[in-house]
């Protein structure tokens, strides 16, 4: 049965929109941050097998640590939940997720409140740096931090080892200097326009494709890189700017890798703007997909994000929801509006007085 000692906790309903859980996560930053508990039944319903996986449970152990936060006793496959969030503390934490499980989704728990920590949070997580459905710790440090820049001193992210499924194994560090001590210090700032919204909607000019090829030392070995960055960049060429794919060899558990890449665009010949203007596109080494095939679907991917005119990739619209939210007035213009977006949505107007405005792919938000 769902805990019920506060009559003032939020309700969600996990089978809303693709019934994922991303409802979750976005619901434990949002809740952690505003001090709003909440309950959630039917977690992970749209899912072949529902309810909390290994790196949910992780999620909600490491906001208990870093926040005192309480929740029910919660196992994998649990499918109804409360909980009560607590208060963030600075600091330096260990997360090990103990499978390949994303640790970029797990960050989507838990960026948003440490951003708003008392002092720097230094978060060491164990886990899979990029597998299927999710972002890779790449795209996080490329195309996602550098537009959460306007809400601290400094965010670094530094990949220490590669994980790929199905052992894992891959760990990063993330460096939190906030710049507010408290979700409150930031309103004051956005009442006195001291603050950058979030303003992407005008693509700008294409400048330069940029690239990472991550894969295991093994494969490396067998010159696929060489032949995954060949294709690549023939792909490319049609863009007529200059194109640097950089690659990685690593030691891993499991064999794999992947290659992302993303544009940098200018607005009047300037691309240290305010608001960066950076698409991606990627695809994952996987067994029987070509070298060649694996070049040419991560650049074909960017060529439509770029093609359709959008400022903001369909993958980075869902992700930038929770800070478009703190700051009332923003907008983007993204090439799709995914279920995980509108799943966002229904979550952070649960907790915060604001609206979004969804038409012709372009989401704003506005404070109610």
């Amino acid at each position: 049965m769902l805990h019920t000692f506060n009559k003032n906790m939020i309700e969600l309903d996990g089978t809303y929109g693709e019934g994922g859980g991303a409802l979750l996560r976005v619901a434990l930053a949002v809740s952690t941050l505003t001090g709003k508990p909440f309950k959630i039944e039917n977690i992970r319903a749209g899912r072949p097998v529902p309810g909390l996986k290994p790196q949910h449970l992780t999620g909600i152990k490491a906001l208990k640590e870093i926040t005192g936060a309480k929740s029910d006793d919660t196992k994998v496959g649990t499918t109804e939940l409360w909980f009560q969030p607590g208060k963030i503390k600075g600091g330096n934490y260990t997360i090990d997720i103990g499978t390949a499980g994303s640790i970029t989704l797990l960050l989507q728990a838990l960026v948003l409140p440490c951003i708003f920590a008392p002092s720097k949070v230094t978060l060491s997580i164990k886990g899979g740096t990029c597998g299927k459905w999710q972002a890779s710790v790449d795209y996080l440090k490329e195309v996602l931090l550098p537009q959460l820049r306007r809400f601290v001193k400094k965010i670094d992210l530094r990949i220490i080892k590669r994980g790929y499924y199905p052992k894992g194994g891959g760990e990063i560090i993330l460096e939190i200097s906030p710049k507010y001590k408290s979700f409150e210090s930031l309103e004051n700032d956005i009442n006195n326009n001291l603050v950058n919204i979030i303003n992407i909607v005008e693509q700008g000019k294409l400048e330069q494709i940029r690239g990472v090829l991550n894969l295991s030392q093994v494969l490396a070995e067998e010159k696929i890189d060489e032949r995954i960055v060949n294709a690549a960049k023939s792909s490319l060429s049609s863009k007529e700017v200059p194109v640097n794919i950089r690659t990685e060899q690593a030691n891993t558990y499991s064999i794999g890798g992947e290659l992302l890449l993303w544009s940098v665009h200018s607005q009047d010949g300037d691309t240290a703007l305010p608001n960066p203007i950076r698409l991606g596109g990627d695809a994952l080494l996987e067994k029987n997909k070509s070298s060649e095939e694996i070049g040419k679907e991560a650049a074909q991917e960017l060529i439509e994000e770029i093609d359709s005119g959008a400022a903001v990739d369909k993958h980075l619209a869902d992700q930038l929801l929770q800070f478009m939210a703190l700051l009332p007035g923003s907008k983007i213009k993204t090439s799709k509006v995914t279920n995980h977006c509108l799943t966002n949505i229904y979550v952070l107007e649960k907790f915060l007085p604001i609206k979004f405005n969804v038409e012709n792919n372009i989401i704003s938000v506005e404070k109610i």
